[in-house]
């Protein structure tokens, strides 16, 4: 599905990424996981075409999007859940949801509303007026409006109260269930290793290790300098 090859990313004269590889099949959950500052978010904007590669390819579901302006990512199946929500403040719940809907697949206001109730008692408020919990919510109901083929979700759970994290991990399940394609960013890895299919480890813009949730468990002394954990 998502097929990353020799990502190579900078900002301004600042390299960040050093040619990374990575893949989501179909209905994975995709990890990739590291410290703060070693180029996980650097990577999620490359793929969504919000920074343009040095060099490398991204390609998804065979098409080609290296280089390529965010909207035909999101026209070719990408769905981001961006670092800091960034939910319109001034528009309501509802009309957050609808702003950059799809309309022509599964997902719609209804089923949004069924998967977080507490955006249904909330759709005439304005965004800006929401917990953090539930613009996290919010945004990731305007990913789903999207229809994605891929979600992305970048810091899925930073900064959110323990019952809201809970919430939005089985969100997640309930996502990767239904065969909802994910590549997700948290530290929270108890609650990646219960829905993972499989994990990258990024240092310093390398990808530095990869493999399965049973492989990682094994490995957890060797990576902890890796993980900050």
């Amino acid at each position: 599905m998502l097929e990353v090859s020799g990502l190579q990313a900078s900002y301004g004269a600042g390299q960040v990424l050093f040619g990374v590889d990575l893949r989501v099949g179909e209905g994975e959950v995709v990890t990739l996981l590291g410290r703060n500052g070693m180029g996980k978010t650097t990577t999620v904007n490359a793929i969504m075409g919000l920074l343009a590669p040095k060099a490398g390819r991204v390609a998804f579901c065979g098409r080609e999007l290296t280089g390529r302006p965010a909207h035909e990512a999101a026209r070719a199946g990408l769905g981001l859940v961006p670092e800091g929500r960034q939910i319109f403040p001034n528009l309501t719940v509802r009309e957050n949801l609808v702003a950059t809907a799809d309309g022509r697949g599964a997902w719609t206001l209804s089923r949004v509303f069924d998967l977080f109730p507490r955006l249904r008692e909330r759709q005439d408020q304005m965004g800006g007026s929401l917990s953090g919990g539930e613009q996290q919510m919010l945004a990731i109901g305007r990913a789903l409006m999207t229809n994605p083929r891929l979600l992305l979700l970048d810091e899925a759970t930073e900064g959110l109260a323990p019952l809201i994290r809970k919430e939005i991990w089985q969100v997640l399940l309930s996502l990767k269930r239904a065969g909802q394609s994910i590549l997700v960013i948290d530290k929270n890895l108890k609650a990646l290793k219960r829905i993972a299919d499989r994990h990258y480890v990024l240092e310093k813009g390398r990808i530095v290790w990869q493999g399965s949730g049973a492989e990682l468990e094994a490995e957890r002394e060797r990576l902890e300098r890796h993980l900050g954990v």
